[in-house]
This record gives structure tokens, C-alpha cells and sequence, in this order.
């Protein structure tokens, strides 16, 4: 166990952080799922309704630094790639 004021400080605030990037990521792949489930119903409408939801969301996350901003670009591209085949 830390005994520094400083390292109890840092304890407490990298437990913060940790919580707080479990919920980001764990909404991250939910909105992903859902872009996914959406494309594989066949569903144009609602896989692009999910993907709008979805890509301010993604970007969000890569901005606070909890994804790495490249990761979140491929995943935009992927997604968007499949949302525009199944519409055409």
C-alpha cells in the first residue's frame, strides 16, 4: 500500500479513470454491435440510423484518449464501407 499523499492521491484518481473508461468502451462496442447486427438483418435504414448514432460516439472516445484516434478511423471506415454496400 502507497504511503506518500501523493501515491494515495494517485490510487484514487487512477481508479476514477478506470471506471470511466470501462463505461466508454463498453458503449463503444455496444454501438459497434449494433452497426453490425443492423448490416447482418439487411436493414438499411435502421444500420444507417445505428451508424449515425454510432460515429460521434466512436470519435468522442478517441478524442479523451480511451481509443487510440487511428483505431476509431478504421472502425468508422469499416462500418461505413458496410452500411453503403447494403444500401446499394
Amino acid at each position: 500500500m502507497a504511503h506518500h499523499k501523493s501515491a494515495l492521491k494517485k490510487i484514487r484518481r487512477d481508479e476514477k479513470r478506470r471506471l470511466r473508461n470501462k463505461a466508454v468502451r463498453t458503449r463503444f462496442r455496444n454501438l459497434v454491435k449494433a452497426v453490425h447486427e443492423a448490416v447482418e438483418s439487411g436493414d438499411a435504414a435502421k444500420a444507417k440510423e445505428a451508424l449515425d448514432t454510432a460515429v460521434p460516439y466512436l470519435q468522442k472516445a478517441a478524442g479523451k484518449g480511451v481509443y487510440h484516434k487511428n483505431k476509431v478511423s478504421r472502425d468508422i471506415s469499416r462500418l461505413t464501407t458496410q452500411v453503403v454496400t447494403l444500401q446499394s
